[in-house]
């Protein structure tokens, strides 16, 4: 299975620190913020990633490489603007392929293994949801018993924004900016989103207090 991760954001919600840095190179233990996302996908033996890139694309491109210093190779997708996550990924289907595929948001850690995620069957996608954080009280969706993912509903989790996706989701969809949560949401109305809780570590590296909060404790931890 490949992998996709996002990373051609502006990073304006971490100002001033993406002034000069993209935010997928900000440091967190000693290491750029996307270099954690690729260990951990060869650690579950993902070894073909495509990432996006837009805002200082050739900065991030020139820091990674091929990935080969990661274990992993790296297809770079490039955005002359940025075009959204639903179009970032219609951009990288001719990398992606026909078959389902790994999506990251490159501003997010979490200690979830890729791995242990299910096959989508006749599903469009699988998201992993997390308990809300405090900086999001009122989540995002709905994870009934059985692991249907639903728009409404009560109680309501957080996506983490990490997802198994089939590239059938956006296809068919015009090229061009467009979001992915309305084809998403369309799906849960067809009843072809799956989801699961993740109740591991997870934090959403929004704001330069969280990237510190981070840093911090990921230099504590043993080894």
């Amino acid at each position: 299975m490949k992998a996709m991760i996002l990373a051609a954001g502006l990073g304006t919600r971490m100002r001033p620190l993406t002034d000069r840095c993209p935010k997928p190179l900000l440091p967190v233990a000693g290491k750029p913020l996307l270099a954690h996302h690729l260990e951990r996908l060869a650690a579950a033996g993902i070894r073909e990633v495509v990432i996006n890139v837009s805002y200082r694309a050739e900065q991030i491109i020139e820091a990674l490489g091929d990935g080969s210093a990661f274990g992993v190779a790296i297809a770079w997708s490039r955005e002359e603007t940025p075009l959204e996550t639903g179009g970032g990924i219609h951009r990288a289907l001719p990398l992606l392929g026909e078959s389902p595929f790994l999506l990251v948001n490159g501003d997010i850690w979490c200690d979830l293994d890729p791995a242990t995620l299910p096959t989508l069957d006749d599903d469009l996608a699988h998201l992993v949801l997390v308990d809300n954080p405090d900086h999001h009280p009122r989540g995002d969706f709905h994870l009934t018993p059985g692991g249907r993912v639903l728009d409404q509903g009560a109680p309501r989790l957080t996506f983490a924004g990490i997802s198994l996706l089939d590239p059938a989701l956006v296809a068919d969809h015009e090229p061009g900016a467009f979001a992915l949560a309305p084809l998403l949401r369309q799906a849960m109305a067809n009843d072809r989103v799956g989801g699961s809780h993740h109740r591991g570590a997870w934090v959403d590296v929004g704001t330069p207090e969280r990237l510190a909060q981070l840093d911090e404790r990921l230099r504590c931890l043993p080894g």
